[in-house]
This record gives structure tokens, sequence and C-alpha cells, in this order.
């Protein structure tokens, strides 16, 4: 099917196939036409699913619709929980739109930089701005846009804007819109705070919804899972002897804190593996230096903390691997996803300790999966895992029992969730 099929104009269609999209994928397919009826939607969508170009490309031609000749009023307004996600989204964006006859203008904003730049950049107007809301909020403040014109609202990674403690601010940006617009809500998993959400925002929307398994060639289909046992002071080690053997040429390696982050990827170093590590602690612009120098082959492993789980694409990623195990059983999937993208083919290989083995199951039964826990030579696991505490039947798993600083909230004890940046997220 291509994509003017779809009620895309000729530019627009001729612009998706001049980026690679050879056809719609199944949420485009969906969403595409629904947007341009101007219906709101709820759309969910796993990673590699094609939902970034399933909104832009009809976002684009309603905003050529609409615009007036020598106006630059923001049509559209796209919200996003974190920088590297904003910078996405903003270069798919301008990409598709560099092929129109007349250009929208695109804005993209976010925290962790000087606002002065942006404010600048802001003076001859927006069509369309990406933004996270803290940064949104504060350009706002200072007079640099105003909303109350906008006509499109996304609001991309729901579930990671409520996650990170965007409620607050969230609901600070929807009382500076119109009343009279379309809302798009993509999210990759619904819990009770997001359907709260939708309820609120969407009238009558079209629901869209495709599992992993329906992602084709770009979900997770195309990715060969592996689990292997090793003990917790040998995973380095293990690391090092897979790169190895294994001839891989660039790997993505998951840990659960900065510190480690900071600790893997210097033994790598010094073991004469280009490694670099990955983090919230690292500034915007070395952070945006990593990820360009992986993207260009002059990192051979980025050792990162779950900051890269979304909204980053890396092309032709063969590796990805959970060091750590990731809290929520639904990270795991968006982690693995950073590999077998855009049809390639991807390997996700996973290090299981004594200590996290019942923590891994509980992953697996989550996602439906049955891996064999592989044994590599020498490096056969001979700790004994710890018995199971009372009250540890979730093993952990995010967002199945409080944590001890939820319980603390509940109490008082701390400040609201909202009320201070997540520690290694750096969103805005």
């Amino acid at each position: 099917m291509p994509f003017a099929s779809l009620g895309l104009s000729p530019a627009l269609a001729a612009a998706a196939a001049a980026q690679g999209f050879q056809s719609p994928t199944p949420i485009q397919t969906e969403a595409i036409p629904a947007i341009l009826r101007g219906t709101d939607l709820l759309g969910q969508a796993q990673t590699g699913s094609g939902k970034t170009a399933a909104f832009a490309l009809p976002l684009l031609q309603r905003v050529q619709e609409a615009r007036l000749p020598g106006q630059r009023n923001v049509q559209a307004l796209v919200l996003v929980p974190t920088r590297e996600l904003a910078a996405q989204v903003g270069g798919v964006l301008r990409e598709l739109a560099a092929a129109l006859p007349s250009p929208p203008r695109i804005a993209v904003v976010f925290g962790g930089v000087s606002i002065n730049p942006q404010m600048m950049a802001l003076r001859g107007g927006a069509d369309v701005v990406v933004a996270t809301p803290g940064r949104l909020l504060d350009l706002v403040e200072h007079n640099a846009l105003r909303l109350s014109e906008v006509g499109l609202l996304v609001l991309d990674e729901a579930d990671r804007l409520l996650d990170l403690g965007f409620a607050d601010e969230l609901q600070r940006v929807l009382a500076l819109l119109p009343r009279q617009r379309q809302n798009l809500l993509l999210s990759a998993t619904f819990p009770a705070d997001v359907q709260q959400l939708a309820h609120g925002l969407l009238r009558d929307p079209v629901r869209i919804e495709v599992a992993p398994a329906e992602a084709g060639e770009n979900g997770a289909a195309a990715i060969v899972q592996r689990a292997i046992a090793v003990d917790e002071q040998r995973r380095t080690q293990l690391l090092l002897k897979l790169i190895k053997d294994e001839g891989w040429e660039r790997v993505l390696v998951f840990v659960a804190t900065k510190y480690t982050a900071e600790h893997v990827a210097e033994k790598l170093y010094r073991a004469k593996v280009f490694a670099t590590p990955f983090h919230g602690d690292l500034s915007q612009g070395a952070r945006t230096q990593v990820l360009d120098e992986f993207k260009a082959d002059r990192w051979q492993v980025v050792v990162t903390t779950d900051l890269a789980a979304r909204g980053i694409d890396i092309a032709q990623l063969p590796v990805v691997v959970n060091y750590d195990l990731p809290r929520s059983a639904v990270d795991y999937i968006h982690r693995i996803g950073r590999t077998g993208r855009a049809g390639e083919s991807g390997l996700a290989v996973t290090l299981v300790t004594p200590a996290s083995e019942a923590h891994w199951h509980l992953i697996e039964k989550r996602q439906g999966l049955s891996l064999p826990l592989e044994q590599v030579a020498g490096f056969e696991p001979t700790e004994v895992a710890p018995p199971p505490q009372p009250g540890s039947g979730t093993g952990g798993i995010k967002g199945k029992r409080p944590s001890k600083k939820d319980k603390l909230r509940a109490a008082g004890l701390l400040p609201p969730l909202g009320a201070v940046d997540p520690s290694d997220q750096s969103p805005s």
C-alpha cells in the first residue's frame, strides 16, 4: 500500500519514500487517515513500530493546510519526556518538511542548555514546536511563544511523561491551549494515570493498538534474545569475552546506575575496547556528542542507564546487552528495542546473576518469553541465590508494589515525585 493512498499529499508521500519508508507500517496505516480527518487518537505502539512518522506526516499536512501567509503562530505542539526524544522527533519532522514547497518552521526546545539561543530562534515565530514540558513553560513565561492558537497537540511517550513526574507541568501546559483542538496521545503502556489522562483529554478518539509481534520487520520479532547465567562479580569479564569472541562491532550496554556506567565503561576501555558512559549527569552537549560519535562508529560500546531506553534511534545497532536487569518488565522491551530496527536483525543478551534469576523469570513471564539460561565455559555461576524475603513476591518489578520512597511520600516525609527532577532522566 503506497503512502499516497492514505490521503497524504504527493509531496509528503514522496518525502516518506525519500526517508526510506517503503510502505506504511500497521500504526501508520491506521493513524494517518484518522489524523488527517481531524479526529482525536489514542495509540499504543511499541518501539520500532513507526509511530513518529505516523503522527509527523499528517501533522505536517494539517499545518500546511491551516497556515496563513506571513503568520508564524504555533499550530502544532509535540510534548515529549526527554531531550533525546525531542531532538529525534524534531529531526524527523524537519527531514520530512524539507520536501514541502513551503516548509513550516519547526522549533525544538528542551532544558539542560541555555534558554537564550532558543528564545532568539523563536523571534521569527514557529509553526510546530517540539518540547519538553519544563522548558516550554519557561519560554512561555519569557513571552518567547504563545500557545493560544495550537490546533493540534501530540503527547508522545505519555507513560514516560507521567512516570517522570510531569503531571503538574502537563496540566499547566493544557491550561494554555485553546479548548478546540485535535489531541493525539501515544504511549507504549496504559497504566491507570495514562488512562485517566486520556479520558479527560480525548474526545471520541480512534483507538489503535499495535502489539510488538505485529510490528512486522521493525518490531521485536527481528530480535534474537539470549540469557546467560553468570556471577555478579564476573559480568564485566564475560561482557569483554563476548565482545571479542563474537566480534561485536557496536554494542549498547544497559546498567542500573550512573556509577556502574562509569565503572564498566572504564574497565572496558582499559581492556582496549573503545567504550564510554552515557547518563543523566553528562551535560547536554556531552550527551549529544556521545550519541553522534556512537552513530558514526567512533565508539564500539556505550554503557548507559535507562536514559537511552527510549527515544534514541541508532541505525543498524546490532547488539544490546542488559548488564543489569531493568526494574520494569516493560522497560525490558524498550531496551532491546534499540536493536532490530528498520528491517535489520538484532541481538539482545541479558546477563542473569543468581541473585537476579527470580526477577528475570518474572520478566520472562510478563513478556511471554521462555529463554534457555545459557552458560559460557569458564564463567559458570558459583554464587548462591539469596533466600526470598517476605513480601518480595513481585521480585521488585516496578509498579507492582510500593517502594520505600513511595511509602515515605505517602506518609508526607518526602516531597511528591514531581517536586524534583528524577535522578537520572534529566528530561527537561
